[in-house]
């Protein structure tokens, strides 16, 4: 059976109505008139993060069936990242990391987030998009938030001038009654289980939206903020929705198999990226413009055909091993980051936010402990230029299960020590804890005592009083 879905005739007519449209609602708010001469030389930031997207699931990065050519001409012409870190293996926690420069446990943001809960990323935390603001930036967020759903904690809130996509995973606000069969809502359109909102700022416009058509509409929407911001510096911040499941696409590029929905759905969000990279080129400001793609997690393994893959990395998402939290990485800005480049040093989310601080010369806050570290350094590949952190810890809820220094992984779970050899064992299969004994006491002394001053330092998430 065909699906029914959106259309390019649907999506060119959509981009004038939408132009109106845009005017009428006055989504992009909180603009200001730039001085040219203070902000000319600063440059532009846009941050590409998809959902549950498994290490190997770029053709760069290896993957032997899904086709990205857009994400491939990225990794030509800037550098690609084989040891970047998400700060989480699931959804709340990694963007809070992301748009924080913290560890997640740090802001209060240790699980993921549902419909029910009344907490969310307190606006009072410094985001990527404040600091950007503070030096006559224009922001906005353009697809999946999940920090939280509440008025108080939506991205017009967090430092953003405008948003536009829905507010949590895809698969929440179940219909009940139906059974969420993937393959039968990937073939058929009009079974549809869930009722997740599609926002624009504050308001709802469309429940439950229609999910064949959010990756071209996101596309539109960053085209449009593109053009729109073309002579001032901006922040686009464009989280998919996908892929995590369900799974969906327009109709360009349906296929009718389930057991190929995945790779349909990485291919449409590469020809998103292609239109996004387009329409820098087009505005004129490919050249002062930094792109970075990377994913919030690991695949979501359970999933079967409707998940990704991460090999050769161990596991996926929910998990502390390589799997649930290295992550492809592809960062491009044209005549800054030299072309064709390939970085191995360990770096992750957390670090962009004091990155494009400096890169702007923005503050960087001073009153709070903020993990991350200005990396451009390895994105410009300077000489000998090495890894700002001595260790890289990885959290699974508020617990610390793993810490990273150099080539050596040490991860303590309630059942077992293990230690691993990363660069001779990157898919984590030769436990080498009993013959390192002396590396699993230094490195235990790291975890401790970091997990000690984080905690002492950390801040509640945002709540809203019952």
């Amino acid at each position: 059976m065909k699906k029914v879905g959106y259309t390019r005739r649907d999506f060119l007519k959509s981009l004038s109505i939408g132009a109106a449209s845009l005017a009428l609602t006055g989504c992009i708010k909180g603009n200001q008139q730039i001085n040219s001469r203070a902000t000319a030389d600063k440059p532009n930031f846009v941050i590409i993060f998809t959902d549950d997207q498994g290490y190997q699931d770029v053709g760069c990065f290896g993957s032997p069936s899904i086709k990205t050519p857009n994400l491939d001409g990225m990794a030509a012409e800037g550098m690609r990242f084989t040891d970047f870190y998400s700060a989480a293996s699931v959804c709340s926690p990694s963007r809070a990391a992301l748009l924080t420069g913290c560890y997640p446990p740090r802001v209060g943001i240790t699980r993921v987030l549902f419909p029910r809960d009344n907490i969310g990323l307190d606006p009072e935390e410094s985001t990527i998009a404040d600091v950007l603001k503070e030096q006559g930036y224009a922001t906005a967020c353009i697809g999946k938030w999940h920090l939280g759903h509440l008025p108080q904690f939506l991205p017009t809130n967090n430092g953003f001038d405008s948003y536009f996509g829905i507010p949590y995973s895809n698969d929440m606000d179940g219909v009940k009654g139906k059974d969420r069969n993937l393959d039968r809502a990937w073939q058929n359109k009009d079974y549809s289980p869930w009722n997740v909102p599609l926002m624009r700022d504050e308001r709802i416009v469309e429940r439950p939206a229609d999910q064949t058509t959010l990756i071209e509409r996101y596309t539109r929407e960053a085209v449009r903020f593109i053009r729109q911001n073309k002579d001032k510096p901006f922040f686009l911040y464009l989280p998919h929705t996908m892929p995590h499941v369900p799974l969906f696409v327009s109709d360009e590029f349906y296929v009718e198999d389930a057991k190929k929905a995945y790779i349909a759905t990485i291919e449409q969000i590469d020809f998103s990226i292609g239109e996004v990279l387009a329409a820098l080129n087009e505005t004129g400001v490919d050249g002062k413009t930094l792109v970075v793609f990377t994913s919030d997690n690991g695949p979501w393994l359970s999933k079967k055909h409707h998940g990704g893959c991460a090999l050769p990395l161990r596991d996926g998402k929910f998990s502390t091993y390589e799997g649930g939290m290295r992550e492809p990485c592809i960062m491009r800005w044209p005549g800054k980051i030299p072309a064709g480049m390939v970085c191995g040093e360990v770096c992750g989310t957390i670090d962009l936010l004091p990155t494009f601080a400096g890169l702007a010369q923005a503050r960087v806050p001073t009153d709070r402990v903020i993990d991350g570290r200005d990396i451009w350094p390895l994105m410009a590949a300077g000489p000998g230029a090495e890894s700002p952190h001595e260790a890289y810890y990885y959290y699974k809820g508020k617990n610390l299960e793993a810490v990273r220094s150099g080539r050596w992984k040490l991860r303590r779970s309630k059942k077992d020590t293990e230690l691993y050899d990363l660069e001779a064992d990157i898919s984590e299969k030769n436990n080498l804890a009993d013959e390192h004994p002396e590396i699993v006491k230094r490195m235990t002394d790291m975890m401790e005592e970091f997990d000690r001053q984080l905690k002492d330092n950390a801040r509640p998430a945002g709540k809203v009083s019952e």
